[in-house]
C-alpha cells in the first residue's frame, strides 16, 4: 500500500518511531497498531509481539524505519505477572472460554503450590494451546479448533528463567513467569493445573517487561492518542 502524505507533525513517525504502550484490556495487539496508525497516517506501523485480548501491559509499537528492529524486539526476554484460578479447566487455557471440570482444591497446602512450579523451570517442551494463531496447513489452528476438529500440535522448545508463585488467595494464585519468547502464559496455567491434578487456568495476564524495557517506561493508549492529536493541534497553531 501507497504511503500518502503525512501531516507536518507525523513526519517523525513516518521516519521511526519505537513506542511504549500499555495495552487496554479487550483490544487486540492489531487494535492498538491500527489506531497508531490511522491518527499518524503513517502505512508502516507494527507491533513487537502480539497480547491476546483479555492480556493487558507492555506492547512495543514500531513505525518507519523502525519496523525493521521488530524482530529483535520480539526475540528479548519477557516478563509476565497475573493469576492462575484452580479447580477447573477451560478448552482455551483461559476466560475467552467458559470453566469445566471443576475439581476440590481443599487438600491443596502451600508448599504444594511452590513446588509445582519446578517441573516448568529452565529449558522445556511447551504444547502450544489448540486455540491459538499458529498456522497449519496455512489456516490458524484455532478455526479448526473452534469447530470441534480434533488438531495435532508438536511441542516447542522455550526457556522458563523464573516462575514464582507470589501470592495464594485461593482458588486463585498469583505468579511472575520470566521467559523466552514463543511461551504461551495459558498453558503454563493448564500444565500448572495438570501438575496440581486439579486443573487450573489464566485468568489474569500483564507483560511487565520486554527486554530492558519495563511496563513503566509505558504509556496508556489513551496518552498515546492524545499526544498525537495535540502534536497535530500545536502544529496547526504554530504554522
Amino acid at each position: 500500500m501507497k504511503q500518502k502524505p503525512v501531516h507536518e507533525a507525523m513526519k517523525p513517525y513516518l521516519e521511526g518511531q519505537v513506542m511504549l504502550v500499555d495495552k487496554p484490556l479487550r483490544w487486540t495487539s492489531f487494535d492498538a497498531v491500527k489506531k497508531i496508525r490511522n491518527l499518524t497516517g503513517v502505512m508502516k506501523v507494527g507491533h513487537a509481539g502480539t497480547l491476546d485480548p483479555l492480556a493487558s501491559g507492555m506492547l512495543i509499537i514500531c513505525t518507519g524505519k523502525f519496523t525493521k528492529k521488530i524482530n529483535e524486539y520480539m526475540g528479548m526476554e519477557k516478563e509476565y505477572t497475573g493469576t492462575f484460578t484452580l479447580g477447573a479447566t477451560t478448552p482455551t487455557y483461559d476466560l475467552e472460554s467458559e470453566p469445566e471440570n471443576f475439581k476440590d482444591i481443599s487438600q491443596l497446602t502451600t508448599e504444594q503450590l511452590h513446588k509445582a512450579t519446578q517441573p516448568f523451570t529452565g529449558p522445556i517442551m511447551q504444547m502450544p494451546p489448540i486455540h491459538s494463531a499458529i498456522k497449519k496447513d496455512g489456516k490458524p489452528v484455532y478455526l479448526a479448533a473452534r469447530k470441534g476438529v480434533e488438531v495435532q500440535l508438536d511441542p516447542r522448545p522455550i526457556t522458563i528463567y523464573s516462575f514464582e508463585i507470589t501470592k495464594i488467595e485461593l482458588p486463585v494464585v498469583h505468579f511472575k513467569i520470566v521467559c523466552s519468547t514463543g511461551t504461551y502464559i495459558r498453558s503454563m496455567a493448564n500444565d500448572y493445573g495438570k501438575e496440581l491434578g486439579v486443573g487450573a487456568y489464566l485468568s489474569s495476564l500483564c507483560r511487565s517487561r520486554i527486554g530492558e524495557f519495563s511496563l513503566d517506561q509505558a504509556q496508556s493508549l489513551e496518552q498515546v492518542m492524545e499526544h498525537l492529536k495535540q502534536l497535530k493541534t500545536d502544529k496547526e497553531a504554530g504554522s
